[in-house]
């Protein structure tokens, strides 16, 4: 069996379900993922289905199914990695007669600690510029 072409074929919702289950349980990617899954269909945790149940639904945990299997648990993983990627808070004002959001490209550098003042500076400016909040996703 060619790994490459044993998930190919249509997978069902609920054996992507119970990859998704396990993932979230442990968040570690395979093969101690596998070890997850093993003990979830081992308990029956995930709706109460057992192993027998899965391998009616296409998850197998023999060492013939694995490939299938591994290939399913790495394209899961990384769907669900790529909805955890963090975003960047950017604040900044709008431009005066302009409200439509501006597109603005994220700092590739990371976000280093800034310096606290000493308690001895007062800052007694004031802003009158109305303050907007976007969120832009830096993993794009």
């Amino acid at each position: 069996m060619d790994p490459r072409t044993a998930a190919s074929g249509i997978t069902d919702p609920d054996a992507v379900e119970f990859v998704r289950f396990c993932f979230r349980r442990r968040r570690v990617g395979w093969p101690e993922l596998y070890d997850e899954m093993c003990a979830v269909a081992a308990r029956g945790l995930f709706r109460g289905y057992d192993a027998d149940d899965l391998a009616g639904l296409g998850i197998g945990f023999s060492l013939f199914d694995m490939p299938a299997l591994a290939v399913l648990s790495t394209r899961i993983v990384a769907e669900e990695q790529a909805l955890r990627r963090p975003v960047a808070v950017m604040i900044r004002a709008d431009p005066p007669g302009t409200s439509a959001p501006v597109q603005v490209e994220p700092d590739p550098a990371p976000m280093r600690p800034r310096p606290l003042p000493s308690p001895e500076i007062r800052d007694e400016r004031t802003f009158d510029v109305p303050v907007r909040l976007a969120l832009v996703s830096t993993g794009a």
